[in-house]
């Protein structure tokens, strides 16, 4: 699977704590997706169209945890068309790390 976008940040929490409220946020996010779920790894991912994964890892870090966000090509059929039709959504990896940053804001907010 190619690699489309990417980003990663600190929040300042608990690994484990924040791998928690990162898949209780995706797994009620509304969307008709598929999820693969491995606590201990603190690894999620969810697939969802025709070519959309998104891969997260929660990592211990010295201020807390550790997030890594990745968008990836996970198409069957049609593969070469993804990126094609992603360079027509002009600024796709600035929006990623945009709307990555506010999710790691929320990772980092007092319940």
């Amino acid at each position: 699977m190619k690699t489309l976008a990417e980003a990663a940040g600190v929040v300042a929490r608990p690994p484990g704590e924040v791998f928690e409220r990162l898949w209780r946020r995706l797994a009620g996010g509304g969307h008709p997706m598929r999820m693969d779920v491995d606590r201990e790894r603190r690894f999620v991912a969810v697939q969802g169209g025709w070519w959309y994964r998104g891969e997260y890892r929660v990592t211990a870090d010295p201020a807390g945890a550790r997030v890594e966000h990745r968008v990836v090509n996970a198409a069957s059929w049609g593969r070469w068309g993804v990126p094609l039709a992603n360079r027509f959504f002009v600024g796709f990896r600035g929006k990623v790390k945009v709307g990555f940053g506010r999710l790691l804001e929320d990772l980092g907010t007092p319940e």
